[in-house]
């Protein structure tokens, strides 16, 4: 095996990505050391390379989103093999931007927590837009207390409102709620309604119009539907509470999950309406069980048994890492309906 490796380097905040090469390094007891195929861009790549969001020190390699394949196992690895295809979310942000770890490199480090077997018929390039989707949403759903283990009838009239569902959280948000029992309401422009149909959304609404917070109300009320929890994944929290607030029925609070940054001392309150920004349990020991849940579990039994529809749709990107700069600058002027993915 090569001791070398091509990567996105970022050498300074606020600098562009430098393609060099850089050490392979060696996996961890418990780490895997994956071939990356395809990366999904995300908005916080550009945080990073344009603010230093996320990085603790110089040089550093970011990115999270993974289609690749297993090239070495760890001492403890007891359920990854060389040669496995999988999906994986690499831990740059929580690595503070240490260089084995991020996505944007053609081998890096991942635990095997973060980890998940795919099926053949999936593409690398669609296994790449699952790691950060699926993981944010479960993230929103334990920070607002929705139990894993939710089953809902029909019949318990419990609506869900996910605002923005064509984004890559939001098509993830409605697909976790909808595996829940939710009757889910959620809002994208009318061009992505049919497709977000597919997905599993009971109620469409075009965020565009402006009596759409009362249309979503009165649409539930006539349904006999109460929601009282939501997931905001594109900052519109204050429509997204407006709607919980009038629409919760008899529930004594109401609780949405904010995808977009919210400081402890701006999470904003409707009367009984509490909004909560994103986060994974707190502890090294919490946060990989909650990964293991995600990855090793969850996710893993949905493609398995083919109850996950890979979303948005895939736009691929050229230039592999050199053209990295010039994706992550498309996507900064906004990306609907779709996921900016780069093979290496």
């Amino acid at each position: 095996m090569s001791s070398q490796h091509l990567a996105a380097i970022l050498p300074s905040q606020g600098s562009r990505f430098e393609i060099q090469q850089r050490p392979t390094p060696t996996p961890g007891p418990n780490e895997l050391l994956l071939e990356v195929h395809s990366v999904a861009l995300n908005p916080i790549d550009y945080y990073s390379r344009d603010f230093g969001f996320g990085v603790s020190s110089y040089p550093a390699v970011v990115g999270s989103d993974i289609g690749g394949i297993v090239l070495q196992t760890g001492s403890s690895v007891k359920d990854f093999k060389a040669g496995d295809r999988v999906a994986s979310f690499a831990p740059a942000f929580f690595k503070l931007g240490s260089p084995d770890y991020g996505a944007l490199q053609k081998k890096v480090l991942v635990p095997a927590v973060n980890t998940t077997l795919i099926p053949e018929k999936l593409s690398f390039d669609e296994a790449s837009l699952l790691p950060m989707a699926v993981l944010t949403t479960w993230s929103g759903f334990y920070s607002i207390g929705v139990a894993r283990d939710t089953a809902f009838k029909p019949s318990d009239k419990k609506g869900f409102l996910v605002w923005g569902g064509a984004s890559s959280v939001g098509t993830a948000a409605i697909q976790v709620a909808k595996s829940l029992g939710y009757i889910v309401f959620a809002t994208a422009s009318s061009k992505h309604h049919s497709y977000i149909k597919t997905l599993g959304a009971d109620y469409l609404f075009d965020y565009k119009d402006e009596d759409v917070v009362e249309k979503i109300v009165k649409t539930a009320k006539d349904a006999g539907i109460f929601i009282d929890t939501g997931y905001d994944a594109v900052g519109a929290w204050k429509h997204s509470m407006q709607v919980l607030h009038e629409a919760k029925g008899d529930a004594k609070k109401a609780m949405l999950a904010s995808a977009p940054p919210l400081k402890e001392e701006e999470m904003p309150k409707l009367g009984d309406v509490e909004a909560k920004f994103v986060l994974a349990p707190e502890g090294d020991e919490a946060l990989a069980e909650h990964f293991g849940f995600v990855f090793n579990k969850w996710l893993k039994e949905k493609l398995a048994k083919g109850e996950w529809i890979v979303a948005p749709k895939i736009k691929k990107m050229g230039g592999g890492l050199e053209g990295l700069n010039d994706a992550l600058d498309e996507l900064k002027k906004g990306a609907s309906g779709e996921k900016l993915v780069l093979n290496l």
